[in-house]
């Protein structure tokens, strides 16, 4: 059954949703950033290392590459100090000049390390590299690491957006604010710096170096909107 209303009615119940439209409106909002870091050392060492060679049976290269592997494998399995895994491997063809017909193959294998002894990883390195070339070298600091200094850093990024938030609020000549939203975020991703390629002649007869890991930042950033009360 339709019952109709009286548009007195319906306009007296618009009117009455005005003023919650107006209490959704928020003014005097600003967007902040604050950041906490700190440098902490890199604990972690990272070596990859790598058999590459051609030969115009595919088989055979490919037999070959893999007693090379096995060897090297045999040997960092070893190490029990060293984390051993495979990296990438790979085959492609070698064309003549013309770039019409085959006229070999080549094949590439990595062998990947990473320890937190680096002197037991260096020494593993310069026995492998009798064999291997090396492909790059680089240091990181562990995940147990970087989490607790995150952890900590938390608090000081949330001190410090605060503190920011008080004064932009003086700025506005406010004389109170509240935290609208807040995001706290790890810096950036993490880039290795990664060591040129060396070549197995270039080590030869080379003593094991010294390793020296230095320090990477670690930071948290503090993102967030406040809505300045005035008086």
């Amino acid at each position: 059954m339709f019952v109709s209303v009286p548009r007195s009615i319906a306009l007296l119940a618009c009117i009455a949703c005005l003023p919650a439209v107006a209490d959704e409106q928020h003014y005097n909002q600003i967007s902040l950033r604050a950041e906490a870091s700190s440098e902490v050392a890199q604990d972690r060492m990272h070596v990859t290392l790598f058999t590459e060679s051609q030969h115009e049976d595919p088989a055979q290269l490919a037999a070959q590459t893999t007693r090379t592997m096995n060897k090297a494998l045999q040997r960092a399995r070893q190490a029990k100090e060293v984390e051993v895994s495979q990296g990438s491997r790979s085959s492609y063809p070698v064309y003549e000049e013309k770039g019409q017909q085959i006229t070999a193959w080549r094949e590439r294998a990595e062998l990947l390390l990473e320890s937190g002894d680096f002197a037991a990883l260096s020494k593993l390195t310069g026995e492998l590299m009798q064999d291997l070339k090396m492909g790059s070298m680089y240091f990181s600091v562990s995940d147990s690491i970087r989490q607790q200094n995150e952890d900590a850093l938390l608090k000081d990024a949330v001190t410090a957006f605060r503190a920011r938030a008080q004064l932009a609020t003086e700025a506005l000549g406010g004389n109170d604010y509240k935290i609208v939203s807040l995001n706290l975020t790890s810096a950036g991703n993490f880039q290795p710096e990664m060591m040129r390629s060396v070549s197995m002649k270039s080590m030869d007869a080379m003593p094991t170096p010294d390793v020296e890991a230095g320090t990477r930042q670690i930071s948290i950033n503090a993102d967030g909107v406040i809505e300045v009360q005035m008086p």
